[in-house]
C-alpha cells in the first residue's frame, strides 16, 4: 500500500512540477527560518545553564533611587560585613567586569594576552571550568596566581606544559601558572587567562562604602534566602553609609535621606544575567532578548505563511485528483484511508522540504552568524528533538487540512464529472489567502518603521563631529599617575607629523555606554550622578561640541587645571537655577567652579538617554591622570593612510611597543554602539523579501489555478463581446478585495508591534499614517501585478480550444 501511495505521489509530483517546486521551496524556506532562529534561541538561553550552582550564585547590584540608576558593582566592605552578620552566605568572589590585556615576560620571551579576567582566588568556585592540567586547589590557595585557557596555552607554549611557569608583569611582579582550563561554550565568562590579582584594588578601597569599583558574586547556601540577604545588605549600607554621612554633614538622617535616598541592594541570579538582567558587569554582556524574541516570532510567522501556501496549493490541486478519490472510495477505500494517504504524501513533501531547508541552513549559516555576530553550529544530536518537533508540527498542520478536504469528496458526484466542493472549501482557501496578505502587511509595516528609525538615528545630530578623528587606546599600565604627563611629553612631536591636525586625550571612549567613572554630588537640595569627562585643552573645539553658556577650558587660565568645570545641558536642566555660571560647589571633597555648559551630545548609543556629564581637565582631579584611556588624533582627508602609517611608526618607536597599535575612526567607533539595531534593520529587510516572495508564490499559484478553471467562462464572455479590460476586472477584483481585508486585519497588530519596538529608543520617530498608505499601495500593486499578468494571459487564449465541443 505504501509503495502504491509513493508511486501515486511521484506521478502527481512530476505531472505538476511547478506546484511541487513551489510547495517544497516554500516549506523549505519557512523551515530553514525556524531552524536559524531556534539555533540562535538555544544559544542565548543556554548561557550559564551548565553551571551546577547557577541557582545559588547572584550578581550584586547597587540601586540609587534618587538618581534612578542601578550599578552592577559593589563596595569592598559589604561581603565581609554580610559574612559576619549572616550564616546564609556560603562565599563571595570579586571580579573585573571587562576583559583586560597585558604584555608579560616569560623568561626572555615577551607575550601579549587579551581576554584577561582579573578576579580573586575563589573564581573557579563560582565559574567551575574544568582544569585539564594543574590543580584548581593550588589556584585557590594563592594570591596573584594564573590559570590559562587551553587554546591560549597552546598558542603561547605549544605542546609544553605551562604549569609552574612564571609570568612577569610590567611592574616586576612574578605570578605562577597553576593550571590550564577548558572554558564552556555558553557562559558569561570566556577568558583566555584568569589572574587572581584584584587585591590591590580592594586594598585601596578597604572599608570605603562609597567606592563602587568591581563586580561582586555572592553564593547563598539556599537561594530562597535571597530577599533576606538583600534586606540585610541594604540595612548595612544604611548604617555605614547613610547614617555616617549624615553625621559627617551635621544633618539628621531624615533630612539627609530626602536628598540621598538610601542605597538598595539587589541580588541578580546568574541564570538571569544573559537575557533577564537589569544591568550586568559580566564581560560577555547581556543578550538582546527583544531581538531574540522578534527573530523567533517572525521566523514562525514565515513558517505559518509557508504552511498556508502549502494548504492553499494542496486544496486547489485537490480538484484534479477528485476522480481518483471517487474511484478509490467506490472500490472500498475508507475516508480514513484517504486521510492517511494524503498525510503520507504531506510527510514525503515535508521530508524533501527538510532536506532543502538543511541545505539552505548549511549554506546560509556563515552569513547568518555574521549578521547576528555569533558562531552558531548545528550540533546534530542535541538538536534532533527540535528538528523532530518542527517536522511533526509541519506535517500535522499542513497535512490534516488538505487530507480532510480531499477525503470529503462525494464519489457519485465526482464520477459524474461534478468536481465542485461546498463553499466551505472555497472559503478556507480565501481565508488562508487573506491571512497571507495580513502577514505580508505586518512585515511591510514593521520593516518600513525599522528602516525609518535607523535612518533617523543615522541622520540625528549627535552633537559632535567624529569625521577624520582616530581613537587610539592608550594601554600602558606602567605609567600610573604619570600617564597624562607622558602623553604631554610626546604630544608636540606627534603634532609635527604631516597630516595631523589636532591631538587630544580623554578618560572615555565614544561609542561606550558611559565614562570610565562617575560621581554623585549635591548642590543645595539637588543631587546628581554625572559621568567624569576628563579631557585636555581643545577637546570641545576639536570635536565641534558647542559651548551653549559660559566658556571652554583655557590653558591661559591657571584655575582651569585646578577647579574649573563644564556640565552638559542635561545636568544643567536638572540643577536649574540651583547651579549657575561661576557658582562654586563641593564635589568629592574638593571645591569646583562652573564655567560653562556644553550642548548635549551622544557619547554612546544614539537610542539611549543622554547622561549628565561633567567636563574638566585631567589635572583637576588628582586620581584622573592615571585613567587616561584614549588618544584622539584628527587627520586630514588628503593623506589619511600615509598620516596613519606615520603615526603608527611614531607610536611604536616613542610611545608603546609592548601593545599592538590599534586605531578606529570615531564615527565608526560610535556606529558600533547601535549595530544591534542595524542588524535588526538588515534582518527585517531579509525577512521582508522572504515573506513577500512566499506570499507572491502562493498568490501566483492560487490565481493561476483559479483563472485556469475559468477558461471556458472567459471564452464564452469573449464570444459575447467582452472587452479585455472588463475581463481583467472580473478576474482580479476578488484578489483586490482579499488584499484590502488582509491589510485591515494587520493594522492593529502591526501598530502594536512597532510601538513596542520603538519603546527601546529614547529618540524615535512617530508612526505616520503614510507608512500604512505605503504598505497598502505596495501590497495592492504587487497583488495586481501578479494577478493581472496571469489574467491577461488568460484573455489571450484560443476560444476554439475551449468551445469546440459546445
Amino acid at each position: 500500500m505504501l509503495k502504491n501511495w509513493f508511486k501515486i505521489y511521484v506521478h502527481n509530483a512530476i505531472k505538476n512540477k511547478g506546484f511541487t517546486f513551489l510547495t517544497i521551496l516554500g516549506l523549505a524556506i519557512g523551515i530553514a527560518g525556524v531552524i536559524f532562529s531556534t539555533l540562535y534561541w538555544k544559544n542565548e538561553t543556554s548561557y550559564n545553564e551548565w553551571n551546577p550552582n547557577k541557582d545559588r550564585i547572584f550578581e550584586t547590584l547597587t540601586g540609587f533611587p534618587v538618581a534612578g540608576e542601578v550599578w552592577p558593582t559593589s563596595v569592598e566592605p559589604l561581603p565581609r560585613y554580610l559574612k559576619e552578620k549572616s550564616d546564609k552566605i556560603e562565599s563571595f568572589c570579586w571580579f573585573e567586569g571587562w576583559y583586560g590585556q597585558e604584555t608579560f615576560h616569560i623568561g626572555q620571551k615577551k607575550v601579549y594576552v587579551e581576554g584577561i579576567v582579573r578576579t580573586d582566588q575563589k573564581f573557579f568556585d563560582f565559574i567551575p571550568f574544568k582544569f585539564t592540567k594543574g590543580n584548581v586547589a593550588d589556584f585557590r590557595k594563592n594570591q596573584y596566581g594564573v590559570a590559562i585557557e587551553e587554546s591560549e596555552a597552546i598558542k603561547i607554549f605549544g605542546k609544553e606544559n605551562p604549569v609552574g611557569k612564571i609570568l612577569t608583569t610590567y611592574d616586576g611582579r612574578k605570578m605562577p601558572i597553576y593550571g590550564v582550563f577548558k572554558a564552556e561554550k555558553y557562559t558569561s565568562f570566556q577568558p583566555k587567562m584568569v589572574i587572581s590579582n584584584i587585591y590591590s584594588r580592594l586594598e585601596d578601597t578597604k572599608d570605603n562604602w562609597g567606592n563602587y569599583g568591581s563586580g561582586l558574586f555572592i553564593k547563598l547556601k539556599n537561594p530562597a534566602d535571597k530577599l533576606e540577604v538583600e534586606k540585610l545588605a541594604t540595612q548595612l549600607f544604611y548604617e555605614n553609609n547613610t547614617v555616617k554621612n549624615a553625621q559627617r554633614e551635621g544633618v539628621s538622617v531624615e533630612e539627609f535621606s530626602k536628598i540621598y535616598e538610601p542605597v538598595k541592594v539587589q541580588l541578580q541570579p546568574l541564570k538571569d544575567s544573559r537575557l533577564n538582567a537589569k544591568v550586568s558587569r559580566l564581560p560577555e554582556g547581556m543578550g538582546n532578548k527583544l531581538f531574540l524574541q522578534i527573530n523567533l516570532g517572525l521566523s514562525y510567522l514565515i513558517l505559518i505563511l509557508s504552511i498556508i501556501n502549502y494548504i492553499n496549493l494542496s486544496t486547489a490541486q485537490a480538484i484534479r485528483r477528485a476522480k481518483e478519490v471517487g474511484i478509490r472510495k467506490v472500490v472500498g477505500a475508507t475516508k480514513r484511508n484517504i486521510v492517511v494517504q494524503f498525510i503520507v504524501e504531506t510527510t514525503i513533501t515535508t521530508v524533501l522540504a527538510f532536506v532543502v531547508a538543511l541545505a539552505l541552513v548549511e549554506v546560509g549559516l556563515p552569513g547568518y552568524n555574521q549578521l547576528i555576530d555569533k558562531n552558531l553550529e548545528i550540533e546534530i544530536i542535541p538538536f534532533i528533538p527540535y528538528l523532530v518537533a518542527i517536522f511533526i508540527v509541519v506535517v500535522m498542520i499542513a497535512g490534516i487540512f488538505p487530507a480532510i478536504y480531499v477525503s470529503n469528496f462525494k464519489e457519485l458526484n465526482v464520477l459524474k464529472g461534478n468536481f465542485s466542493r461546498s463553499k466551505n472549501g472555497i472559503w478556507l482557501r480565501n481565508a488562508m489567502l487573506i491571512l497571507q496578505f495580513s502577514i505580508a502587511t505586518f512585515f511591510i509595516v514593521g520593516g518600513t518603521i525599522v528602516i525609518q528609525q535607523m535612518q533617523y538615528l543615522g541622520n540625528k545630530d549627535l552633537g559632535f563631529s567624529g569625521d577624520q578623528v582616530i581613537s587610539i587606546p592608550f594601554k600602558r599600565q606602567d605609567l600610573g599617575e604619570n600617564k597624562f604627563n607622558f602623553y604631554k611629553s610626546y604630544q608636540q612631536d606627534l603634532a609635527k607629523i604631516k597630516g595631523v591636525q589636532g591631538i587630544n586625550a580623554t578618560a572615555f571612549k565614544f561609542g561606550s555606554s558611559g565614562a570610565i567613572s562617575n560621581t554623585s554630588f549635591r548642590v543645595k537640595d539637588k543631587q546628581l550622578v554625572t559621568d567624569n569627562m576628563a579631557i585636555d585643552f581643545g577637546f570641545l573645539n576639536m570635536m565641534k561640541i558647542e559651548v551653549k553658556e559660559g566658556r571652554d577650558l583655557d590653558p591661559k587660565i591657571s584655575s582651569d587645571t585646578i577647579s574649573s568645570v563644564l556640565i552638559n545641558e542635561t545636568a544643567k536642566k536638572h540643577f536649574g537655577e540651583t547651579l549657575k555660571l561661576n557658582d562654586e560647589f563641593d564635589w568629592n571633597n574638593q571645591k569646583l567652579k562652573l564655567v560653562g555648559v556644553t550642548k548635549d551630545f551622544n557619547l554612546g548609543e544614539p537610542q539611549a538617554k543622554i547622561r549628565p556629564m561633567m567636563f574638566f581637565h585631567f589635572k583637576v582631579v588628582q586620581w584622573m591622570p592615571s585613567n587616561l584611556q584614549n588618544i584622539l588624533i584628527k587627520v586630514d582627508t588628503e593623506h589619511t593612510k600615509e598620516t596613519i602609517d606615520n603615526i603608527e611608526t611614531f607610536w611604536k618607536a616613542k610611545v608603546d611597543n609592548d601593545y599592538p597599535f590599534e586605531y578606529e575612526f570615531v564615527d565608526k567607533q560610535f556606529a558600533r554602539s547601535y549595530e544591534n539595531y542595524t542588524k535588526q534593520e538588515k534582518m527585517f529587510k531579509i525577512l521582508n523579501a522572504i515573506v513577500i516572495t512566499i506570499a507572491l508564490f502562493g498568490l501566483f499559484a492560487l490565481s493561476s489555478y483559479t483563472i485556469e478553471r475559468k477558461y471556458k467562462e472567459i471564452a464564452i464572455r469573449k464570444v459575447l463581446g467582452a472587452e479585455t479590460s472588463s475581463l481583467l476586472k472580473i478576474l482580479s477584483k476578488q484578489y483586490v478585495y482579499f488584499a484590502i481585508i488582509g491589510f485591515v486585519l494587520a493594522v492593529v497588530p502591526s501598530y502594536f508591534f512597532v510601538q513596542k519596538w520603538l519603546e527601546n529608543f529614547v529618540y524615535r520617530i512617530d508612526i505616520s499614517i503614510w507608512v500604512y498608505i505605503f504598505a497598502f499601495v505596495l501590497l495592492l500593486c504587487l497583488t495586481l501585478i501578479v494577478v493581472l499578468l496571469k489574467a491577461y494571459a488568460a484573455t489571450r487564449i484560443n476560444i476554439l480550444n475551449y468551445l469546440k465541443y459546445e
